[in-house]
């Protein structure tokens, strides 16, 4: 083992400043020589990335504990008093292990550091949060989730005061403050139930949980319809543990949708995540029982919220077979839906716009073309589609937003919170499926009706896991591979551009042109086919893993053959990235 990392141990150990507990757990690895822990605990600092921190729960300086999430606070209070007068910052947290704790931890820091603070009664989504901080005209938000990743982890989520995640500048500020603080001893901190009772922290009641519900209601694109038929609709809902359970149950019923049938062995909130391997309802594991109960009742679809309630997850019966809906598929139906629901109702808005990340479906591109709705391409993650939406709502006041989405199940079909919701668009849903009922379709009808007008489009991801530091470096080893030895074929793809949004340049090999692109820096990639057809590859922020997203379309022939040739190519792309990512 390195001499460095050692030490690092050793010290957390012996150092008074942490608990018993905590000291313990690290003289535990000391005693039985886990030399693999304890390098993956203290090879470096767990790092404040550009949202905030996420990690494995323990003990160590590369572990999610409440002594990185005073770090991670003291850092945010920093920036927060340089930039306001007199700052103040909403907190929310979800079912996860510890994150009512870590909660407090935060709004201790932030009480002690003279900074006004509004925190929920109760566990709440990431939508209400949001919420918050735009209801209290907050400076800052934090949210305490790991969001869908397995059990083990928890994370911290900061957000500005527009209700979005932190953007630069401030994003970059709070990472130089963090980085700064080497002693957990200087973080000032003030008991949570002292700063309670002299009004530094305030509970934020139900009021504003209401508040936010009106709001949403007041969106429904066809109420009297609601009204006349929610009783035909049956739906299975899960919150798999996690906070969506009131809210998104609230919702319906204020609806009118009654037939809403829970899966009660998921309504206990539980960071353990008993029922499931992992608590994230794009994979159709996590939706079994709730599969389980529609073929039991003979529901029209299942929805699944993940712990933290911003992003949802579909099953439902087609043709007596189950399918999941891909989250490019539930965006394109919403997207379709809220547009031709919006026309057909007379309620579309003047200069219309969509927002939607690069790597997300260019049907949706398609679609909103086709309806005269702008549409708006941003890096990779809802903070981009919010920024994107802040640059818009300042500059061009007169622009309407109409809906937000990118493929990995987030939704946003309002314009009250600046993140993703998981409550409004299950809202969403259950009218879009009733309206399509009283058509005698399914959501897979409909999606095939778009398919045959728009063309078939097909997407898949790609994730390739590799942990720990030999895996970072494995990650990085796949992306220069890419980058510096990019292949001028990809299987049977002619490759004729290629988007580096590291140097924000775009080269195209025919013409040999270097092209400079307007828009932020990031590491990814994103090669374009002589076919049409895109290919994207960029590291997880939040999860070891790099990423691949394929995005095949075929516009000839029957919806038969056209699945078939877009399935065959997604297959031959996918072998062939394997192979390249095996050689490096």
């Amino acid at each position: 083992m390195e001499t460095d990392i050692l030490k690092r141990a050793k010290a957390w150990a012996s150092n008074d400043y942490f608990s018993k507990e905590s000291r313990q757990e690290i003289q535990k690895l000391l005693d039985q020589n886990d030399h693999q822990e304890l390098t993956e605990r203290f090879y470096k600092s767990m790092e404040f990335g550009t949202g905030g921190i996420r990690g494995i729960i323990g003990a160590g300086y590369n572990r999610m504990n409440v002594y990185n999430v005073r770090k991670a606070t003291q850092a945010m209070s920093n920036v927060l008093n340089q930039t306001f007068k007199k700052p103040s910052v909403a907190i929310s947290y979800d079912s996860r292990n510890f994150s009512f704790e870590f909660a407090k931890e935060a709004a201790s820091v932030f009480a002690a550091n003279n900074i006004r603070v509004y925190i929920y009664k109760r566990l709440n989504p990431v939508a209400l949060l949001s919420f918050a901080v735009r209801h209290f005209k907050a400076s800052a938000g934090v949210m305490i989730t790991a969001s869908h990743n397995p059990p083990e982890y928890n994370g911290y989520k900061a957000y500005w005061n527009d209700g979005a995640q932190v953007i630069p500048p401030y994003d970059q500020n709070i990472i130089d403050a963090y980085n700064h603080i080497s002693d957990y001893a200087s973080i000032k901190s003030l008991p949570f139930e002292k700063a309670l009772k002299n009004e530094q922290i305030r509970w934020i009641e139900e009021d504003t949980e209401n508040l936010y519900f009106e709001k949403v209601l007041a969106k429904t694109i066809r109420p009297a319809m609601i009204k006349d038929n929610a009783d035909l609709l049956k739906v299975v809902y899960t919150p798999i543990h996690g906070t969506g359970l009131v809210p998104c149950t609230t919702i319906l019923q204020k609806l009118g949708f009654k037939n809403v049938l829970i899966v009660k062995e998921q309504t206990t909130y539980d960071g353990n995540f008993p029922t499931v391997k992992s608590p994230n309802p794009e994979n159709a594991e996590a939706l079994k029982l709730a599969v389980d109960l529609l073929n039991k009742e003979n529901a029209d679809f299942a929805v699944g919220t993940d712990p933290d309630d911003d992003r949802i997850g579909v099953a439902l019966k087609h043709q007596d077979q189950i399918h999941y809906l891909s989250g490019n598929q539930l965006g394109t139906l919403m997207l379709h839906y809220i547009i031709t629901g919006l026309i057909d109702t007379k309620k579309m808005p003047n200069h219309p716009y969509m927002v939607k990340t690069i790597v997300t479906s260019r049907l949706q591109d398609k679609i909103a073309t086709h309806f005269k709705v702008r549409v708006e391409n941003t890096l990779t993650g809802f903070k981009w589609i919010c920024g994107k939406m802040r640059e818009i709502e300042e500059n061009h006041p007169e622009q309407s937003f109409l809906f937000g989405t990118e493929e990995s199940f987030g939704f946003l079909n309002h314009d009250m919170v600046r993140d993703k919701d998981g409550c409004a668009p299950v809202a969403l849903l259950c009218e879009m499926a009733l309206f399509y009922k009283l058509k005698n379709m399914t959501l897979m009808d409909a999606l095939e009706n778009i398919y045959t007008e728009f063309g078939f489009h097909h997407e898949d991801l790609l994730n390739l896991h590799y942990l720990g530091k030999e895996g970072s470096e494995k990650i990085k080893r796949i992306m220069k591979l890419f980058r510096e030895n990019t292949p001028k074929y990809f299987a049977s793809e002619t490759l004729i551009s290629l988007e580096d949004y590291e140097i924000s340049q775009r080269t195209c090999f025919q013409t040999n042109q270097k092209i400079k692109m307007d828009i932020p820096k990031s590491d990814v990639l994103g090669f374009y086919f002589a076919s049409g057809n895109i290919l994207y590859c960029r590291p997880s922020g939040t999860e070891p893993k790099i990423k691949f997203y394929t995005m095949i379309k075929e516009t000839e022939g029957s919806l038969a053959t056209m699945k078939q040739k877009a399935i065959q190519k997604t297959k031959e792309l996918i072998h062939f990235i394997k192979e390249q990512a095996d050689k490096a």
